[in-house]
């Protein structure tokens, strides 16, 4: 069952920071009458430093709420409670990936003055690129914590051992360990890597080590045909050669 593994804690999470990060940037873009830039820096700043507050901030606040709103809610609805085991762990899943786009918000400034002299800088907050985020998330994903499926007080670590050692805000956590996906499984949809193709020079999850689960893979020559060197003709056609070649494709075993 893929219920509460590491899998779905991440798909929670991203889901989450994705709505704050798409309606927060509506916001700044001016496409929601509910809201707009971040108004609570407009006469901040530091004048002593030659900088302040202007531009247009992303209001991450109301992209927060709004994800909260519309993920956590339901899961509360629907469990009747909030404090199940299973709905707590998701509705942390969730605010773990709305702190993850705070966590990563960022300031940038534009400088004016005298040809270029910076005198005076003009400074806002930002949200980072989506995909920073998803590489954030990617990495809490890999250093995911087990958790017990017995929820007393509070959510808590399944290793006796390691329960002394806070759970962070940020931390995605799951119950069940993740089935293998090396390997086919109808009855849980799963569909195996046998077969897929894969990259032999890649270190990263596209490569042969790696998505092969270590069976090794097959090699095979794959010819390739198509039109190339097209130039036009006065007048009025395009000719082309003919251009063959052989590539390598490497499939799991």
């Amino acid at each position: 069952c893929f219920v509460g593994t590491k899998e779905t804690a991440f798909i929670y999470a991203v889901t989450s920071a994705g709505l704050v990060h798409s309606v927060t940037r509506s916001c700044s873009a001016g496409n929601m009458t509910e809201c707009s830039c971040d108004t609570n820096l407009r006469h901040g700043g530091s004048a002593s430093e030659g900088w302040h507050w202007g531009g247009c901030s992303d209001d991450i606040h109301y992209g927060m709420s709004f994800s909260r709103k519309f993920l956590d809610v339901p899961v509360k609805n629907v469990t009747g409670k909030s404090r199940s085991g299973l709905a707590a762990m998701n509705l942390h899943n969730n605010e773990a990936g709305r702190q993850a786009v705070a966590k990563l918000m960022s300031v940038d400034c534009r400088c004016h003055g005298v040809s270029g002299s910076c005198a005076v800088k003009t400074c806002w907050k930002t949200m980072s690129s989506f995909e920073k985020i998803g590489r954030f998330l990617k990495h809490k994903y890999e250093n995911s914590i087990q958790i017990s499926d017995r929820l007393k007080k509070n959510l808590r670590r399944k290793e006796k051992s390691q329960r002394k050692i806070p759970i962070g805000k940020e931390d995605l956590l799951y119950v069940n360990k993740s089935p293998n996906y090396c390997v086919e499984d109808q009855k849980l949809g799963i569909p195996g890597t046998q077969g897929r193709e894969c990259n032999r020079t890649s270190e990263g999850p596209d490569g042969c080590n790696l998505l092969c689960c270590g069976r090794g893979y097959n090699t095979h020559v794959v010819r390739h045909v198509e039109r190339c060197e097209c130039k036009f003709v006065w007048c009025c056609y395009v000719r082309c050669r003919r251009c063959e070649t052989m590539t390598d494709v490497h499939t799991c075993k």
